[in-house]
């Protein structure tokens, strides 16, 4: 059997992107684009699969797909599904963060503590209920 030191790695060197199926496109757009700040880097309607897929970027380089599909199915659970289970975005200020959601409405949990790193974090979600969690520094 070969040791794990012998063997080549994967290589990692981040996360690329994440990809989220939005009900209604442009509320979804909207969504990400002027309440979460996402940058738009490409937008394209795919008519032989009647879908859009528009790619946005967070500073880091992080990109979110966000597609259309007809009719996809609903997510079987909150937010306990087996797979993906949130998407988490790191913000500098907290406070900040939080005057901004509420600016646009969007209703968030109480924030919390992780009792091991002593970060502040809290959930809100998107227009599909897709759990997104912003987590500041202590």
């Amino acid at each position: 059997m070969t040791g794990a030191a012998e063997r080549p790695g994967l290589a990692v060197r981040g996360l690329h992107h994440v990809a989220v199926i939005a009900s209604d496109y442009a509320r979804s757009r909207h969504f990400y684009v002027e309440v979460l700040g996402l940058r738009v880097v490409n937008e394209v309607f795919r008519a032989e699969r009647r879908s859009h897929k528009l790619d946005l970027q967070l500073p880091d380089g992080t990109q979110v797909e966000l597609f259309s599909f007809p009719h996809p199915p609903p997510r079987p659970s909150y937010p306990e599904a087996c797979g993906l289970r949130h998407l988490a975005l790191r913000v500098a200020d907290m406070p900040a963060s939080l005057r901004a959601l509420a600016a646009h409405g969007v209703a968030v949990e109480p924030v919390r503590t992780d009792p091991f790193t002593g970060a502040l974090f809290t959930f809100f979600a998107d227009p599909d209920g897709l759990p997104i969690e912003i987590v500041a520094p202590a």
